[in-house]
């Protein structure tokens, strides 16, 4: 993975002399298409095939989040819906405005987390 430097401050000392920090470079975006496609060449079934599942796993795994469910996607990881909410004093004054933000967690499997422990990272030119 190729990677570039970038200059930030310090968020916790805006005064402090600003330093250099890796950021990895973006090599683009693959889509469902592209994903589907590769996926076809290495098993017996159709791109065809393959992007139907893909589009039931996108419409699918929303409505499992949404219904409090964790996602496990084996050896991938699991997704799970998290929220935000302001504090309230009493527990009767709360209601449903008081959450603030959704979002949704990826934790990585085991295995994923090794694959990324391989990774070999070069400065981009």
């Amino acid at each position: 993975m190729k990677y570039k430097l970038i200059q930030k401050p310090n968020p916790l000392e805006p005064e402090a002399e600003r330093k250099w920090y890796a950021s990895p470079v973006k090599a683009g975006t693959i889509n469902n298409y592209q994903l589907s496609k590769k996926i076809a060449g290495r098993s017996s079934l159709t791109r065809g095939d393959v992007m139907n599942v893909i589009e039931n796993i996108i419409d699918e795994i929303p409505q499992f989040l949404m219904e409090g469910y964790s996602v496990n996607l084996d050896n991938l990881g699991t997704l799970r819906l998290s929220i935000s909410s302001e504090g309230v004093n009493d527990p009767e004054k709360f209601c449903s405005e008081n959450i603030k933000s959704r979002r949704i967690v990826f934790t990585p499997s085991p295995e994923f987390k090794l694959i990324l422990q391989a990774i070999h990272f070069e400065k981009a030119k």
